[in-house]
């Protein structure tokens, strides 16, 4: 017995995650379906489109129809189909040179802090960024491109982007 669980011990190491999330991977496989279907359409309208995940009456993962805002701003409107909110969801609409909308905001951290949840935020250049509201930081998922992206995007624009932030660090990068 002895020598399993040294074996085990042993490998853990070369199964563990190489990062380990906030979130399950059930969750981010739902995330990235939301985001390939509601990115181009954000994008093509150029309006944030928002909503939330949770689980429905059975304990399924499950997320709310999206709700379209304007071009800078979406408020979800309350789910039908969720019983236990876990997050939300939104898109940054299109790319515009006038708007640093390859990072959260300073206000997307506070809204989702407000409501007790943490969330998620798809991003013009195709950036996926996670939000905890436990620590008041956010971290790209994944970079450039990992989701669709607007044709129209440009690399760069908005300056150097980390991989992740502080609520601090990031309303002085936007200065917000």
């Amino acid at each position: 017995m002895l020598r399993f669980a040294k074996l085990v011990v042993a490998l853990t190491p070369l199964f563990a995650p190489v990062a380990v999330t906030a979130q399950s991977a059930e969750e981010l496989a739902l995330v990235r379906e939301i985001f390939a279907d509601l990115n181009p359409r954000s994008i093509a309208e150029n309006r944030e489109h928002c909503g939330y995940i949770g689980l429905d009456d059975e304990g399924s993962l499950t997320f709310s129809e999206p709700t379209p805002g304007d071009s800078d701003s979406c408020l979800a409107d309350d789910p039908v189909n969720i019983q236990v909110i876990t997050t939300s969801y939104h898109t940054h609409a299109a790319f515009s040179p006038d708007y640093s909308s390859e990072l959260p905001s300073g206000s997307d951290m506070e809204g989702d802090e407000d409501e007790g949840i943490d969330g998620w935020v798809a991003t013009p250049g195709g950036r996926l960024w996670y939000i905890d509201t436990d620590d008041m930081t956010t971290r790209q998922v994944c970079g450039i491109g990992c989701l669709p992206s607007d044709p129209s995007f440009i690399a760069g624009d908005s300056g150097i982007i980390e991989q992740s932030y502080s609520y601090d660090e990031l309303v002085i990068k936007l200065g917000e």
